[in-house]
């Protein structure tokens, strides 16, 4: 199994930041379904400040590729990732239309 692991800020405004902790209270099934299919086999998301940072564990049938095209055709996805889009903030360095962002490992106690 591979663990990915994502950064994202948060527009920083206490009221959306709490929104936005309400909406991962009770994701949309069609969107935990969608997670799951793609290959990912667990997925946290922790919170500091407005700062996001996500882990993701997933399988050898998982590819960021594949989880785009697929959630390009879905319409609960897209309506999903419109609704968050509006608490959400790139980061500096990122391109155009880039959300989450991979960070690099540098340092694991157990190698």
């Amino acid at each position: 199994m591979k663990r990915y692991c994502l950064t994202l800020d948060l527009i920083d405004d206490a009221q959306l930041i709490e929104q936005y902790k309400q909406y991962h209270q009770s994701v949309w099934p069609e969107i935990k379904q969608s997670i799951k299919a793609s290959g990912i086999e667990d997925l946290e998301i922790y919170l500091l400040g407005n700062r996001l940072f996500m882990i993701m564990d997933v399988n050898e049938n998982f590819s960021f590729e594949k989880k785009a095209a697929t959630d390009l055709a879905n319409a609960k996805v897209q309506e999903w990732e419109a609704l968050m889009w509006k608490f959400q903030q790139a980061l500096p360095n990122s391109k155009p239309g880039e959300k989450w962002q991979i960070m690099d490992q540098i340092f694991k106690l157990n190698t």
